[in-house]
């Protein structure tokens, strides 16, 4: 009996367990955190509700969730990111209730917010942070039933640290994002990777000798500069951090406020988890066939409605994810997936080797929340150094790769002080 599920077409369900099977090959992390899960079942009986991007790497994710024993429920945490195929997989082959349809709209996305939400979880699962502010502003009623949960992106990290700053946060969630064998590896290699992919995939540039402009030095832009240069272009970074500002021009990037880069740039691209990075006052002055896309987890980052008001006028579909607004002096600014993330809109997201390390540490971060979340305040908490360092270790025997260890003598020799030079 199919389970409960709102998807585009189960009949697709065939090609997207070829693609699960697929992307589990380049998860030899998570494949071996899902037989220990299914041997000692962790998660038995526990509700949990997840809202994440819709791929085969989740599907895998979900699939190591319910080795354990977990009444897993999966929403997308994003409009554009689902792959159809998968979703209907997911419910066909592994009786997995989605909610998820590619272009749905907001109020479809919201009503398959409520619809995870209706299974009562006892952990969440974000991408975004959508659950548990849906929890917070519209469902208070489930509060008292949740142990805990776990953010994946440095977006919902921001929001959830409001949270709790404020003092608004009602259950500790483990910040998956913080740990190292997620930000350091996905944000960096995933991010810089497929947002180059997606920009490509939508466009078909050549992006070599084009100016890339790209919003913020954080992790996940310093990827798709480096990505950028790596293909030849010649790559701007803004920011508004001094200490990362330095490090983008000692990492042989040029720096300069976005004012200046705007009439300067092919292409555009941001990932900071803030507003507005691209404003009406830069649109205003980008040169004809600008390219303007996003990589952080909402569109805010793109203002959106100036760049309409602007135009005074509907823009014109020109390419799938392209839509292209038309200036009054005559100019072109061509809008990438809606200025959603453009490596999931336009592209199928991270590869699955980088995706391996962040959804085991979601998988660990589920476990941990489990044996430790009566004993944590409402907080946002980083995994244990030791988990990270666990997952590190699985990943580079399974990539073939052997490492020193210390001996006694150096391991005794940086636990004391006494001796000197």
């Amino acid at each position: 009996m199919t389970v409960e599920h709102d998807v585009r077409d189960l009949s697709q369900a065939p090609g997207g367990r070829y693609r699960i099977e697929w992307a589990e090959r380049d998860m030899p992390v998570l494949r071996q955190i899902r037989e220990r899960f299914a041997k000692e079942r962790p998660l038995e009986g526990v509700r949990m509700s997840a809202c994440l991007h819709i791929t085969t790497e989740t599907a895998n994710l979900m699939r190591t969730l319910q080795a354990g024993g977990a009444d897993v429920v999966l929403t997308a945490s994003n409009p554009l990111s689902t792959q159809d195929d998968v979703a209907a997989s997911l419910v066909s082959h592994f009786e997995i209730p989605v909610y998820g349809i590619k272009g749905e709209d907001n109020s479809t996305y919201y009503d398959h917010i409520k619809a995870a939400l209706d299974h009562k979880p006892q952990v969440t699962m974000d991408d975004g942070a959508d659950l548990v502010s849906e929890l917070h502003k519209n469902r208070t009623d489930l509060l008292e039933n949740i142990i805990g949960g776990t953010e994946e992106t440095t977006t919902g990290v921001i929001r959830l640290r409001a949270m709790a700053k404020d003092g608004a946060l009602k259950f500790p969630v483990i910040a998956v994002n913080d740990s190292m064998t997620k930000h350091l590896f996905d944000n960096r290699y995933g991010t810089g990777q497929s947002t180059i992919d997606g920009i490509i995939r939508a466009t078909n540039v050549l992006l070599a000798g084009r100016v890339v402009v790209v919003g913020g030095y954080g992790w996940c832009s310093r990827g798709i500069a480096n990505r950028a240069r790596g293909l030849g272009a010649r790559v701007i970074v803004t920011e508004v951090d001094p200490l990362k500002a330095l490090e983008a021009v000692m990492d042989g990037f040029q720096v300069m406020p976005m004012m200046e880069a705007a009439p300067i740039g092919d292409v555009f691209v941001s990932a900071t988890g803030d507003i507005h990075v691209f404003d009406r006052h830069h649109f205003e002055v980008m040169k004809d066939g600008a390219i303007v896309c996003n990589s952080g987890h909402f569109n805010v980052e793109i203002n959106i409605p100036a760049l309409q008001e602007l135009s005074g006028q509907e823009p014109r579909r020109v390419r799938p994810f392209v839509e292209q607004f038309r200036m009054p002096d005559g100019r072109a600014i061509n809008l990438r997936g809606e200025g959603r993330l453009i490596n999931l809109a336009a592209a199928e997201g991270h590869p699955a080797s980088v995706m391996d390390m962040s959804f085991a540490n979601q998988a660990l971060g589920a476990e941990y929340m489990l044996r430790n979340g009566d004993t944590l305040q409402a907080q946002v908490y980083t995994i244990p150094e030791d988990v990270d360092h666990e997952i590190a270790r699985l990943k580079l025997a399974a990539m073939g790769v052997n490492i020193d260890t210390l001996t006694d003598e150096q391991a005794n020799y940086l636990d004391q002080w006494q001796e000197g030079t």
